[in-house]
This record gives C-alpha cells, sequence and structure tokens, in this order.
C-alpha cells in the first residue's frame, strides 16, 4: 500500500502560479512513478503530468507542456508539480497516483491516489 496527500492548493490569479506537494507514505516511493491528473467539473480526469521512478523520464500533457514542471525527492517521498503561468482552464482538482509502470496516461491504470487538492484560477 501506499498512501498519497496532495497539498499546496489555493486561489490564484491569471499567470500566477502554485507548487503542489504528493506526500507518499508506505511502500518504497522509489519503486512507483508518480502521475498528476486533474478533473474539473462536468469533465473526466485527464492526465496532465507523469514521471519516472528516479525521475529520469518526464511526459506532460499538450495543455501544460511549457507552464508546468514536475518533479521528485525520493529521499523525502515527495513528488511536485510547479505550476506557473496559470489560466483559469487550468482550474480543477489535481490529484497524484501512483504506479509501478511507467508511461501510463489513463486514470484507471494508477493503482494508487491522493484524496485531491483544489486549484481555481480566477481570471
Amino acid at each position: 500500500q501506499v498512501q498519497l496527500v496532495e497539498s499546496g492548493g489555493g486561489l490564484v490569479q491569471t499567470g500566477g502560479s502554485l507548487r503542489l506537494s504528493c506526500a507518499a507514505s508506505g511502500r518504497t516511493f522509489s519503486s512507483y512513478c508518480v502521475g498528476w491528473f486533474r478533473q474539473a467539473p462536468g469533465k473526466e480526469r485527464e492526465f496532465v503530468s507523469g514521471i519516472s521512478w528516479t525521475g529520469t523520464n518526464t511526459a506532460y500533457a499538450d495543455s501544460v507542456k511549457g507552464r508546468f514542471t514536475i518533479s521528485r525527492d525520493n529521499a523525502k517521498n515527495t513528488a511536485y508539480l510547479q505550476m506557473n503561468s496559470l489560466k483559469p482552464e487550468d482550474t480543477a482538482v489535481y490529484y497524484c497516483a501512483a504506479t509501478p509502470t511507467w508511461g501510463r496516461r489513463v486514470a484507471p491504470l494508477y493503482n494508487y491516489w491522493g484524496q485531491g487538492t483544489q486549484v481555481t484560477v480566477s481570471v
């Protein structure tokens, strides 16, 4: 079992920045790839970004490429999502998730999930 807890969400103006954190406990964090997903009201949960076990590989949705940066610190059992140049369309609940396999962009393929953190970007 891996327990994940997100933090860092909040209300920010268009063009602002936030850094989300995903703190893990339980099994060895470095054995899992981490994904960030988001879900806006009335929409499906969508892939935002992913990072491999040691951080060598990263992936981004086209909608956030160049604005968001994913990273991880295995010594702290924490993954991060730095979000810059935020837009109103980035408003959603953001979730971190863990999977033992790299390259997954579909939510059902992730084994463990956090409770989510709300990000709201005002115009």
